[in-house]
């Protein structure tokens, strides 16, 4: 597998579980999550720490990223997100009590690479994590293990929602909130359960994103246009566009870049950042739905049935 579209997997996987997660998050308590940021940094630490001390693949500490993104939305929804709610606050008040939540969480992710530094003599702020990582059929292990990954976590939570009692609550609580509730549901056992997914969706792509890029504390503030761009591009009412948008994103971004940069030379990598942005522009302007708006069954009817008639 060429380099770039290796890496274009590993980083397109990321951000499509990233992405999912906004949207998610977006769907349930109708809040941008800006600290998706730098829960996203906390997924990469975590597993770089785990690496760094005590050794092993990083794919044994996925669960723990995953994990203590969960416990960083918990702690996001009861502290913020939760009494907000129940107050009607606007959407720009749910977004803005988010980034100043990921303000802190940055700042404490600073002191912690202090402690990393100072106190265990590592190399906290500039971490290549694809050094942990090994071969598989002759290529990156990430670009087949990650892609895995994030497939199995997209059709668990596809089987969670459309196959679980809590799921179908859930799905029912997104699409009509008031009615959910004189039916006897549980909004804020959904509400939690949705920062829970959501958080930890942020940190396993924050994790998966630092074996395609390099590590730092502020990793996930440079990254977070692009999570938002895939949940736009998807749509923002559908956690499958969501999932897809983010990926479609990724893809963009490192195709892109390797296509320009062949016709025209390397300097088109200072402008790499716009490819993806410039993708989602054209594409709302298009489809002012995003992806999810996309009539894809008409779309696949029309083709199949044009096939037919050419093999008839």
């Amino acid at each position: 597998m060429a380099p770039w579209l290796a890496s274009g997997f590993i980083y397109a996987s990321a951000l499509a579980l990233t992405a999912g997660g906004i949207t998610l998050l977006y769907m349930s308590t109708r809040t941008f999550n800006f600290a998706h940021a730098s829960m996203a940094t906390c997924g990469f630490y975590v597993v770089y720490t785990g690496c760094a001390l005590y050794g092993g693949a990083p794919y044994r500490y996925l669960p723990l990223a995953f994990l203590f993104g969960a416990l960083l939305g918990v702690i996001c929804y009861f502290g913020l997100n939760r009494h907000l709610l129940r107050r009607g606050a606007a959407e720009i008040t749910l977004m803005m009590s988010t980034l100043g939540y990921d303000l802190i969480l940055l700042s404490v992710i600073q002191m912690y690479c202090d402690y990393l530094t100072f106190g265990l003599r590592l190399y906290p702020r500039r971490v290549s994590m694809s050094v942990y990582d090994f071969e598989l059929f002759g290529t990156k292990a990430a670009s087949i293990i990650l892609p895995l990954i994030a497939i199995v976590f997209i059709t668990a939570l596809h089987l969670f929602l459309v196959k679980t009692k809590f799921g179908v609550a859930m799905r029912a609580t997104i699409e009509n909130p008031v009615l959910a509730g004189a039916s006897g549901i549980n909004s804020d056992r959904v509400y939690m359960t949705s920062w829970i997914i959501g958080g930890g969706m942020a940190s396993l792509g924050g994790a998966a994103m630092a074996m395609a890029m390099t590590g730092t504390p502020v990793m996930g503030m440079t990254t977070i246009p692009f999570m938002f761009a895939g949940a736009i591009l998807g749509g923002l009412h559908s956690l499958y566009g969501g999932i897809l948008g983010g990926f479609v994103v990724g893809m963009a971004e490192y195709a892109g870049v390797f296509a320009l940069s062949k016709q025209f030379g390397p300097w088109v990598l200072g402008y790499r950042m716009g490819i993806p942005l410039l993708l989602m522009v054209f594409i709302m302007l298009v489809f002012p739905r995003g992806l999810a708006g996309i009539p894809w069954a008409a779309l696949f009817g029309r083709l199949t049935g044009k096939k037919r008639g050419v093999s008839a």
